[in-house]
């Protein structure tokens, strides 16, 4: 359940941050190595992506062929009648 915050509540957490100015000590990789490692998150997402979709598109297929062998059964049974 997400968190409902009141005007007063809102205001002061703005100034707090404001405050603590975090976007100042983020700096991202400062290394050649960290920022080759970064370099690699945009990977690994896409390959999670892609792993996502061929097993969606493969228990599509696998449905589709259920509804196949189901339909074909049932029109060879109608036409039995």
């Amino acid at each position: 359940m997400a968190r409902t915050w009141t005007d007063e509540q809102k205001a002061r957490q703005a100034a707090l941050i404001h405050s603590w100015k975090p976007w100042a000590k983020s700096t991202g990789p400062r290394t050649t190595a960290g920022k080759a490692a970064s370099s690699k998150n945009v990977v690994v997402g896409q390959k999670r992506k892609q792993l996502a979709i061929k097993e969606a598109t493969q228990e599509l297929h696998a449905a589709q062929a259920k509804l196949w062998a189901l339909t074909k059964t049932r029109k060879a049974w109608w036409e039995r009648l």
